[in-house]
């Protein structure tokens, strides 16, 4: 990943919700990160027990102050938490083990053939679980 946050779109798009005219790379207090991107400060703070790479700077008094990478690690730990659906081992799994989808920018997993999931299944098994699928875009079309 590029270390100039002027060029970088994955460090960009979380500080692009920010609108307290600092510079892209200005350090952020623990309140403006919570206020743009919605996560509650006891959360960052537990995020950052359970996320080694999440250090954000500390200042007298325990003050803590966020970096452009930290935000975009904020971002998308909440992404993989609140929108994906993971918990809180598998976001840092996928965050550590480079397993976090190509469209999140943040890391590309690595290219890989999948296995068939489907070659040790019986056709008629096959048939009921499409049909089941089929239903279930149905009604999340509807």
């Amino acid at each position: 990943m590029s270390q100039n946050p002027d060029r970088d779109p994955v460090s960009q798009a979380p500080l692009s919700r920010f609108d307290d005219g600092k510079a892209a790379d200005a350090l952020r207090t623990i309140g403006e990160v919570t206020k743009a991107l919605g996560v509650r400060q006891h959360v960052l703070r537990y995020w950052e027990e359970q996320f080694p790479a999440l250090q954000p700077i500390k200042r007298a008094g325990g003050r803590r102050y966020y970096r452009p990478e930290d935000v975009a690690l904020i971002a998308e730990i909440d992404r993989l938490v609140h929108r994906e659906g993971y918990t809180l081992r598998g976001a840092r799994q996928a965050l550590e083990g480079g397993t976090v989808p190509e469209a999140t920018g943040l890391r590309a997993a690595p290219a890989a053939e999948p296995a068939s999931p489907v070659a040790d299944i019986s056709p008629e098994r096959l048939a009921r679980l499409r049909a089941i699928r089929d239903k279930l875009a149905a009604a999340l079309a509807a």
